[in-house]
């Protein structure tokens, strides 16, 4: 259990929960536009092409009451929720790619930085390394 707490402690140090809560934080308002973007733009163009069939409104009735609301099964806003959900991971995909593919940029030009720094090794160091391993043999 002592373990469990020190790893927490490290944790909150490490400055992971603060960049975990600025994550959720920005994925909630990007969440807002991309709702927008799903309702406002691409429902309407769908819509369209489809003959004006708005997803919002595609319901199933299931049971009709006379002092009831009537029962529905409302697919056109999980078929919403589904692009939503899709445009959201490819966004995420994309930005996840470039932060991978800018840090093995980074990682490559650090290691080609490293390689140019290194002196070349003396000419006595090496015919010393050469002798003391002709005198282990």
């Amino acid at each position: 259990m002592k373990k469990f707490f020190k790893e927490f402690r490290d944790c909150v140090y490490r400055g992971n929960v603060i960049d975990m809560a600025v994550g959720v934080i920005v994925g909630a308002a990007f969440t807002s536009i991309v709702n927008s973007l799903v309702k406002d733009i691409i429902n309407p163009l769908i819509g369209l092409l489809t003959g004006g069939i708005d997803f919002g409104k595609l319901v199933l009735t299931l049971k009709f009451g006379d002092n009831i609301e009537p029962l529905t099964l409302n697919y056109g806003l999980f078929i919403s929720a589904v692009f939503n959900f899709l445009i959201v991971a490819f966004v995420l995909f994309a930005v996840i790619k470039s932060i991978n593919n800018a840090k093995d940029r980074l990682i490559k030009q650090k290691t080609a930085e490293q390689k140019k720094e290194a002196p070349a090794t003396p000419e006595d160091i090496v015919l010393l390394r050469e002798i003391r391993d002709l005198l282990k043999k």
